[in-house]
C-alpha cells in the first residue's frame, strides 16, 4: 500500500526531474495500477491452489526487486515499466490477504476484523505521504525507492520465519477456473459488486495522486509539508478502524456507503473553495474517513462472492478496482490539463456523490 500511494507527494519533482508536466508524469500512477489490478485473474485462483501466505511471500521479494529497479530508472519511459512491473509483483499481497482473513472468520465478525487489517493500510496512508515527501526532500525519489525496497525485504524475511507455524491451506484443480469468473460475471448481486469496485476506484481514488501537485502548484508548499498533509487521510481513515465496531451495527451498510461518499464530496468541494492550504488538513481527514466509510463495505462484501474459492473472488474485485483506478487517474490527468485543477475536483466531487446514492439503493434492496 505504501508503494502505491508514496509517490503522491513527489510526481511534482519527477515532472522537474525528467523535464515533463504532472499530468504527463501521471503514467506512473496508471502504470502500477493497472498491472496490479490485471495480475488479480491469475494470483487470485494461484493463491487458492497454491497456498495463500506462500504467494504472499513470493510477491513480496519479487516487489523488493522491482523498487530497486525504479530507483534505477534514467527516463519517465524506464520509470513507467519498472513501475508497472512493481504493481504486477505486489497484486497478491493485500487481496489474497483479504481472502485469507475471510476463510478464518464468520461473516458477522468479517467487517470488524477487516477494519483491524485495514490499519497496515491505513498506517501506509499515514506513513507513505511523509516518508515520500520527507525523504524526497532530502534523498531524492530514487532513495524513496531504496528505503521502501529494504523495509520490503524486511517484511518478506519476518514472514518466511512465521510460515512454518501458520495454517495455509492448498487447494486441488485448475490455476485458472473460468467457471469461477463466469459466477461473479452472472446478474446479481456479485456482479453489481464487481461493478461497485470499478466505480469505487474510478471517482474515489482518481483524485487521490493529484491533490499533492495541486498543494505545490496551488500554495508554493515544500515536499515535506505537502507529505505532512496528505499524512492526514490516514488519520481520518484511523478513525475508522478505531469506531468501525460501533459504527458498522449503529449505521448499517447502507448508511456507511451514503455517509462516506459525503465526507468525501464535501471535502473535495471545501479543496476547491478553500483560499489557505491548512483547510486541506481537515481536506485529507474526511477524504480518509469518508473512503474507508464506503470502500469497507464493499470490501466485506466481496470476501462473499464466492466462498469456495475467495481468493479469485477478492482479486476479482482487486482487479475492477485498480481497473477503475487506473482510468480514473488518466482522465482527471486530462481534465486537469484542460480544465485546471478545481473544475477537475468538483466534477469528481460529483460523481463521487451519484455514487454513494446507487450504493445506497443497492445495498437497500439487497437487504
Amino acid at each position: 500500500m505504501g508503494g502505491m500511494r508514496v509517490m503522491d507527494p513527489l510526481l511534482h519533482v519527477i515532472a522537474t526531474d525528467f523535464g515533463t508536466t504532472v499530468p504527463a508524469v501521471s503514467i506512473i500512477v496508471a502504470a502500477f495500477t493497472l498491472p496490479y489490478g490485471l495480475c488479480q485473474i491469475v494470483l487470485g485462483p494461484l493463491g487458492d491452489r497454491l497456498g495463500k501466505l506462500r504467494v504472499i511471500l513470493a510477491a513480496l521479494m519479487a516487489f523488493a526487486v522491482m523498487l530497486v529497479l525504479c530507483s534505477l530508472a534514467q527516463g519517465l519511459t524506464a520509470l513507467a515499466i519498472a513501475r508497472a512491473f512493481a504493481g504486477a509483483a505486489c497484486a497478491a499481497v493485500v487481496p489474497i490477504s483479504l481472502a485469507y482473513l475471510a476463510d478464518l472468520v464468520p461473516y458477522s465478525e468479517r467487517q470488524i476484523t477487516l477494519s483491524r487489517f485495514l490499519s497496515g493500510a491505513v498506517l501506509a496512508q499515514v506513513m507513505a505521504g511523509p516518508l515520500g515527501g520527507v525523504f524526497g526532500q532530502f534523498i531524492g525519489w530514487r532513495g524513496v525507492f531504496l528505503v521502501q525496497a529494504v523495509a520490503t525485504i524486511v517484511v518478506a524475511v519476518l514472514l518466511y520465519r512465521r510460515l512454518p507455524t501458520l495454517p495455509d491451506p492448498r487447494g486441488g484443480g485448475a490455476t485458472f477456473n473460468t467457471a469461477h469468473y463466469v459466477v461473479l460475471g452472472r446478474p446479481g448481486m456479485p456482479r453489481m459488486i464487481l461493478l461497485a469496485a470499478f466505480a469505487d476506484g474510478l471517482v474515489l481514488m482518481g483524485a487521490f495522486p493529484f491533490l499533492a501537485p495541486y498543494l505545490r502548484e496551488a500554495f508554493g508548499l515544500s515536499y515535506a509539508v505537502i507529505g505532512l498533509v496528505l499524512a492526514a487521510f490516514g488519520v481520518g481513515a484511523l478513525l475508522y478502524t478505531n469506531f468501525a465496531r460501533k459504527l458498522v451495527p449503529w449505521l448499517g451498510e447502507p448508511r456507511l456507503v451514503f455517509a462516506g461518499a459525503l465526507m468525501m464530496a464535501g471535502a473535495l468541494a471545501v479543496a476547491v473553495a478553500s483560499p489557505f492550504w491548512p483547510a486541506m488538513i481537515a481536506v485529507q481527514l474526511l477524504l480518509g474517513l469518508g473512503f474507508y466509510l464506503l470502500h469497507a463495505v464493499l470490501q466485506a462484501r466481496a470476501t462473499e462472492m464466492l466462498p469456495t474459492a475467495r481468493g479469485t473472488a477478492v482479486a476479482s474485485f482487486a482487479l475492477m478496482l485498480f481497473l477503475g483506478q487506473s482510468a480514473g487517474a488518466l482522465v482527471m490527468g486530462i481534465l486537469i490539463a484542460h480544465l485546471g485543477y478545481r473544475t477537475a475536483f468538483l466534477l469528481d466531487a460529483v460523481a463521487i456523490l451519484a455514487l454513494g446514492v446507487w450504493l445506497r439503493r443497492l445495498l437497500q434492496s439487497a437487504g
